[in-house]
């Protein structure tokens, strides 16, 4: 149809890129999807066979080539950047754990900026003038601990996370006051997803053996969770779904702007444990905390839910979950 609106969607095979294509194709857009390579037809192809597939076009691209992105960002309304992946390993394999600072920001921290801005600027060029990105909750924890963070006012410190040689977390903290800086001084209207652990049905067949959800499978198939006890924490989480949804309520409200958690809730280990051995009841599971539970992260969703979008609980989050990877 000619009035079809056009998004780009940088990492598109990733966890967040394809339920972030799945949900527009679902909403009647068209799609161009970047990745790194479009002759893996194990990643492009359940892409290409969701419904609505007709309407998306994928392209070869890395954030690192910003001429990579003219013909993906071509007449498109918006470009949604999911491609900002957490990067624990320099180029060598070294752990950015045990890199000083100086190799932590060269390799670790710089690329994630860089690649965004990259994209950013691309799409300045294009005359694009919305933009989403997905970073992390990790750019939220102040020096000094709160009862209760917002988007606004809590910010993690860059220098407080060089020390503590979190140059991955850094990344996104960094970024993120990148991406503000440029969009604000070129016209662009930013809005910044903040998410911790994303669970769902997988689109791609990858995303159901990698972090908690690779965790899960392997525990139904017999093996061990990584916990030999539960941890004395908690967990922020979303359902990936959900968080396509928040993503695209901001995108359609010419209001929304700035940074939004993209969390339900955060819930000691504990629950989320007694949970899962409910839902899985032949796996094993790790042994049970001994001492009062460590109270869970808390959040101010002031904005978050000025979005407008029903959030699934987390015992549906963690039902649906199993349900796939039973299935």
């Amino acid at each position: 149809m000619s009035n079809q609106k056009k998004i780009c969607i940088a990492g598109v095979t990733g966890l967040v890129g394809a339920n972030l294509a799945k949900a527009a194709l679902a909403r009647g857009y068209a799609v161009n999807g970047t990745l790194r390579d479009t002759t893996d037809k194990a990643r492009t192809q359940p892409l290409m066979n969701l419904p609505g597939g007709e309407n998306l076009e994928l392209f070869s691209a890395d954030m690192a080539n910003p001429t990579d992105f003219e013909e993906p960002l071509k007449g498109c309304d918006a470009v949604f950047i999911a491609s900002l992946i957490p990067t624990y390993f320099g180029p060598t394999g070294k752990p950015a754990r045990e890199m000083n600072d100086e190799q932590g920001e060269r390799e670790i921290v710089m690329p994630t900026v860089d690649g965004c801005l990259n994209i950013l600027r691309r799409a300045k060029d294009e005359g694009i003038t919305d933009a989403l990105i997905c970073s992390s909750t990790s750019s939220t924890n102040p020096r000094e601990p709160v009862d209760y963070k917002n988007e606004v006012d809590h910010w993690s410190d860059k220098e407080l996370q060089y020390a503590q040689k979190k140059y991955t977390s850094a990344a996104k903290t960094v970024m993120e006051r990148a991406a503000m800086d440029y969009c604000a001084e070129n016209g662009i209207r930013l809005c910044i997803f903040l998410p911790t652990l994303m669970l769902g049905p997988a689109v791609l067949p990858e995303h159901a053996t990698r972090g908690f959800q690779g965790m899960l499978n392997k525990m139904l198939q017999g093996e061990p969770s990584r916990h030999e006890k539960v941890p004395n924490d908690s967990s922020s989480m979303i359902h990936v779904q959900d968080l396509a949804d928040l993503f695209f309520a901001a995108y359609e409200n010419p209001d929304a702007s700035g940074r939004y958690f993209g969390v339900y809730a955060s819930w000691p280990y504990q629950d989320i444990y007694n949970e899962l051995a409910a839902l899985m009841p032949e796996a094993k599971m790790p042994e049970p905390l001994d001492e009062p539970p460590a109270p869970p992260t808390g959040f101010d969703f002031t904005r978050r839910d000025t979005l407008g979008v029903t959030l699934k609980d987390i015992p549906a989050i963690l039902r649906e979950t199993v349900e796939s990877l039973k299935s």
